[in-house]
């Protein structure tokens, strides 16, 4: 039988035997609401606000400034409409971002803009960095929120996140970051950086689907959108997801803790696979080639089309992608590649490939040999390349 080889961590990753032990106990024996009064729910009261602890200190922060949500995506909603439901009566009906955001992101602003808001959208340069001077040229007296992404999900470069929350404060305008690809991963510090509102999804590092969470400094206050029952301090109602916000707990303290180590292993798969990769001709890196998450390869090919070669990956036992896994099942370029300058014909061959903890250095070496296989057989059935490769 042949093995499956996951390179597709950005996406999703699977929830890892430690954090699943430490789940499991809450679905069938400390079962109760942790909103009640009675024994029962008293435990599962004491493990969620366990599991606050531990978020809190992975990323500099207090307890009470952790509310937990269903995901990234409900996060990010959360923190660009509740800001904006918040100061828009106040007459702060402008907000800035990056051309790079998630979707999460770029589709709540679609809506606040047909309700009247104005939003500016930052360019970013051929790597994909955001310039802070941009940002700060950008604010107005009418900006009520300032949302740039911690790390993008494609193509893996970080932001200059500290320099941008220094000019927010400096200009007392709310920073919002999706810090979704970055939590787990590389260090977060919200009180060091000035971070007023982050967003964090759990299936990022090995906790399960559908528990994520939104940091809110003390003093900011995004309008509810869920609205119901006085739990996570009356601001997100709905009976508490015990087993996920334990899972989240105890994954996120697993993950800072080893942080050092899994960034050293990955880079490493990440360098091994760049150099394989990029001898072919007509490649390209994607992102910064330093400044970028540990495990995050994104190439383009010209001459092909990057759904074809994820299928003939694979044929061949790999999971991959061509974009990120909100948007990958769209036959549009990515919006992240065309904004830092890749011609529309070249982003349609796109591949990232976002290494895991389990992964291995044969793994990189299978996954580069297959690429460069791959790539060189749709190239020889492609009626553009011979036009190509000699210009």
């Amino acid at each position: 039988m042949q093995k499956t080889i996951y390179v597709d961590n950005a996406a999703t990753t699977p929830v890892s035997k430690e954090v699943l032990n430490e789940m499991l106990p809450y679905f069938t024996e400390y079962y109760g609401n942790a909103s009640t009064l009675y024994s029962l729910g008293r435990q599962t009261k004491l493990a969620v606000d366990r599991a606050r602890e531990q978020v809190a200190k992975a990323i500099n922060a207090e307890p009470s400034e952790i509310y937990f949500t269903a995901g990234g995506t409900e996060s990010d909603n959360w923190a660009i409409r509740g800001m904006a439901m918040r100061l828009g009566p106040k007459g702060k009906k402008h907000i800035i971002t990056s051309k790079i955001e998630h979707k999460g992101i770029l589709r709540s602003l679609k809506v606040l803009e047909k309700e009247g808001f104005e939003v500016t959208y930052l360019d970013v340069d051929e790597y994909g960095f955001v310039n802070p001077s941009d940002v700060e040229k950008a604010i107005r007296p009418d900006t009520a929120l300032v949302s740039i992404m911690f790390a993008n999900s494609e193509i893996g470069t970080i932001e200059p996140i500290s320099e941008i929350g220094q000019i927010c404060k400096k200009h007392g305008v709310v920073f919002h970051t999706d810090a979704v690809q970055a939590v787990g991963t590389i260090p977060v510090d919200v009180k060091k950086d000035n971070i007023d509102l982050l967003s964090i999804s759990g299936q990022k590092f090995h906790a399960p689907k559908g528990i994520g969470v939104l940091y809110i400094k003390k003093g900011v206050n995004p309008v509810s959108l869920i609205n119901g029952g006085s739990q996570e301090n009356g601001k997100r109602a709905g009976t508490e997801n015990v087993p996920g916000i334990v899972g989240i707990g105890k994954a996120i303290e697993i993950a800072v803790s080893t942080m050092d180590e899994r960034s050293k292993h990955l880079s490493e798969l990440r360098k091994i696979l760049i150099d394989k990769v990029l001898i072919l001709p007509k490649s390209r890196l994607n992102g910064d080639p330093e400044k970028r998450l540990p495990g995050n390869a994104s190439f383009c090919f010209e001459g092909i089309e990057g759904e074809g070669l994820v299928m003939r990956l694979d044929a061949n036992g790999i999971c991959a992608a061509t974009g990120s896994a909100c948007s990958s099942d769209s036959l549009e370029p990515s919006h992240v590649l065309l904004a830092i300058g890749v011609p529309v014909e070249i982003a349609h061959g796109s591949l990232r490939v976002s290494f895991g903890d389990d992964n291995t250095k044969e793994d990189a070496e299978y996954v580069g040999d297959v690429i460069i296989k791959t790539v060189n057989t749709l190239r020889a059935m492609s009626p553009v390349w011979d036009k190509i490769k000699d210009n």
